[in-house]
């Protein structure tokens, strides 16, 4: 039977940062992985550049049922660690928006440079090969060999010391995603919180995509709210719905039966610029006093559901107010997402309650860690989740 010192469960971000760093300490270690190629998640991040880190990485950028439990690895191994490690391998990168770091060139680089890492510290990858059952003295009890755990892989069965899960969440199944490390945490009696899609687009009834459908393809600024959340980022419409960066991230706060409060004109004053308007140009209509601070369609729509056939100029002052009102906080609600198939991310996972924040171990069962997406912690959009992936695999990496 095949022996290492340390298994790694997938091969995605946060797996081979633990691989390496495990490597890096003399220990025996063996990725493996059912994907034909390692860190797909990473190649097609950030349209193939992959958004790798935020500049701006803090404690409210995190959301689980203790968010705080991120902090000891953020702060041991941070964003700036992992763009050291880019600087020395020679990969360009810059800052795109909000402290969004990509690559100059390929999101390849990425995932190429962290297998040199690990080649180089002595660690192995296997792909195209599956995780069955595995087997450990719950008791804690270490064989004569320093094995606890034995898993069953598509290439035979591996003792090992140490197993670390990096399976990542339900997103993006179509790249392979699945519960797998979920039901290891349920096997050995770790519960795992809500799991729910993520960084996710919104859908809506019918009567709510009869006008929305047609401005698919207009994008423009927004401050959207919902819960504990609000961002100040771009909407998009599309034909199933709303998406862009501002959806996306209301999407982790957002639950069924709550509304969505998105203010269309966020950097300006509508009541004020309605009355102006009003004085201005008062035999046009309310899409007219619109058109300069939202794209033209929906200036139409909204003329046609608050002042269809009316010149500004008849609109009462309390009528602008009440207009402008509605603009700073219009209220929409979705009815559902497009789910786990276009998610970034997975909300929920394994309960930190029960993992050791320093080291990622299972606090019950000594040489069982659980890292990166798997875990309850998720990030907002625009690299906190690749930096918890880096900062989780890292912390696992020094003890596993």
């Amino acid at each position: 039977m095949e022996q290492v010192d340390v298994i790694v469960l997938g091969a995605g971000a946060a797996g081979l940062m633990a691989g390496i760093e495990a490597a890096r300490r003399g220990r025996r270690v063996l990725v493996v992985d059912h994907a034909k190629a390692a860190g797909e998640k990473i190649r097609i991040s950030g349209g193939g550049r992959c958004n790798f880190t935020n500049l701006h990485i803090a404690p409210n950028a995190f959301l689980g049922r203790n968010p705080r439990f991120a902090l000891s690895a953020l702060k041991r191994f941070t964003q700036w660690d992992f763009i050291a490690r880019m600087d020395s391998a020679g990969i360009a990168w810059h800052e795109k928006t909000l402290g969004q770091l990509f690559c100059d060139g390929s999101a390849r680089e990425v995932v190429a440079m962290l297998l040199r890492d690990l080649a180089a510290a002595g660690g192995q990858v296997r792909l195209n090969c599956t995780v069955g059952d595995i087997a450990g003295d719950i008791a804690g009890n270490i064989a004569p060999s320093g094995a606890r755990y034995v898993v069953q892989t598509g290439s035979g069965a591996v003792r090992a010391a140490s197993v670390v899960v990096a399976t990542g969440g339900k997103s993006i199944p179509k790249m392979g995603a699945t519960g797998l490390g979920y039901q290891i945490a349920a096997q050995f009696g770790l519960p795992v919180t809500e799991t729910r899609p993520a960084l996710v687009p919104l859908t809506f009834a019918p009567q709510e995509l009869s006008w929305i459908v047609p401005m698919a393809g207009l994008a423009l600024p927004v401050r959207v709210a919902c819960g504990a959340g609000q961002f100040d980022e771009a909407m998009l419409f599309t034909h199933r719905g709303l998406s862009g960066p501002a959806i996306l991230q209301i999407s982790s706060y957002w639950r069924e039966g709550e509304a969505l409060h998105i203010n269309l004109a966020p950097n300006t004053a509508m009541a004020q610029a309605l009355e102006q308007a009003k004085i201005s140009a008062g035999r046009g209509g309310l899409a007219r006093a619109l058109a300069p601070h939202m794209p033209a369609k929906l200036a139409q729509h909204f003329e046609s559901a608050f002042a269809p056939s009316k010149a500004i100029a008849e609109l009462p002052r309390a009528d602008l107010t009440r207009i402008a009102a509605q603009l700073h906080a219009w209220p929409l609600r979705p009815v559902g997402s497009e789910g786990y198939r276009t998610a970034e991310v997975t909300l929920g996972g394994v309960d930190t309650d029960h993992l050791d924040a320093r080291t990622m171990q299972a606090k019950a069962h000594a040489g069982l860690y659980f890292v990166g997406e798997v875990v309850d912690i998720t990030g907002w959009l625009g690299g906190y989740n690749f930096q918890w992936a880096w900062s989780s695999g890292w912390a696992a990496g020094q003890v596993a």
